[in-house]
């Protein structure tokens, strides 16, 4: 079997944080959005080969950080675009994928990069190997308001017999969550896309296959998170430290309150102040000041100010005027 992992989004809504990194290198606890996965997959078996699918754009961040790694699997595969006007649908630019490298002749399992799983991934594929048919895994995301931004399903017992993309008046909460796994013979993106079909969001194949054929799913109750957004970022960061402080060694904390899940990275100095729920990147300084629900960007220098829900980019000077 072969994997891809998604990571060719652009995170429009974390910016300024993601304007010039990909949201799937955006740290969580000791690993990264992305790491978390790819550990999962070097470390199964029946996966031969990984390719992360990028943009131009941040292809160089990727390279970086892969060849600072130890894995052994993973290639990196590149779309041709910038911006986000540009992209060509996820369905569209896994075609491409598929046709460049050479892949359709095995399995495939394809997940999210920004997807923050806390299932096992071996567990997932346990289940597409017992019956060899397309299968997606699920979530109860127990909102009918957040179900309209996903794919919804409507199952009997494990088989799949309605999806509907981002309906707009859901009738269940069980959706789709970007992972999943295809025999060969249903690597038909082409097929699909000749058709005339949406290229987009992958849940309209999936509707697609679903009208075609037998298609699974794999229903699980732990936590997930899908990371596109400051507030989501910061419940999987909340998730991962249940309520701890994280402090990178050579940071600097002096005379501050530190309260549930905050995450200061390497270099950054914080004096006087007090933060909660708030993630600091490196060689930011914080002086003075009250953080909450916060993400503060690298070589940022903020003084004497309170902040809340504050999304704050790198190299800002933020003081109250005096």
């Amino acid at each position: 079997m072969k994997a891809i992992v998604l990571a060719g989004g652009y995170a429009t809504r974390l910016w300024p944080v993601t304007k010039q990194r990909p949201k799937m290198l955006l740290p969580i606890g000791d690993s990264t959005v992305i790491d978390r996965i790819l550990q999962d997959l070097e470390t199964d078996d029946r996966i031969t080969d990984i390719f992360v699918s990028t943009n131009e754009r941040f292809a160089e961040d990727f390279r970086d950080h892969l060849s600072a790694s130890s894995y052994d699997k993973v290639d990196l595969t590149i779309e041709e675009t910038t911006e986000e006007d540009e992209k060509f649908g996820v369905v569209g630019a896994l075609a491409q994928l598929v046709d460049r490298e050479g892949l359709g002749d095995e399995d495939l399992l394809v997940v999210a990069g920004d997807n923050l799983i806390s299932f096992d991934i071996a567990d997932f594929l346990d289940q597409f190997e017992s019956h060899d048919d397309p299968t997606l895994a699920a979530y109860d995301v127990g909102s009918l308001e957040k179900a309209k931004s996903y794919g919804l399903i409507e199952t009997d017992g494990d088989e799949v017999v309605d999806f509907q993309e981002k309906p707009a008046n859901p009738k269940s909460t069980l959706v789709s969550i970007a992972c999943y796994a295809f025999p060969a013979e249903s690597i038909r993106f082409d097929e699909y896309l000749s058709g005339g079909n949406n290229p987009d969001e992958p849940g309209w194949f999936i509707q697609w296959l679903v009208e075609n054929g037998p298609v699974r799913s794999f229903t699980f109750d732990e936590a997930w998170y899908d990371i596109g957004t400051p507030e989501s970022y910061l419940e999987a960061v909340a998730w991962e430290l249940e309520g701890e402080t994280l402090v990178a060694e050579d940071a600097d904390v002096e005379n501050t309150t530190l309260g549930e899940n905050v995450h200061i990275l390497s270099g950054a100095e914080v004096v006087n102040s007090s933060l909660d729920n708030t993630v600091v990147f490196p060689n930011a300084t914080i002086i003075d000041a009250d953080i909450r629900n916060s993400i503060i960007d690298k070589d940022t220098h903020i003084e004497s100010l309170d902040l809340a829900g504050a999304l704050i980019g790198a190299h800002t000077q933020l003081t109250n005027g005096n």
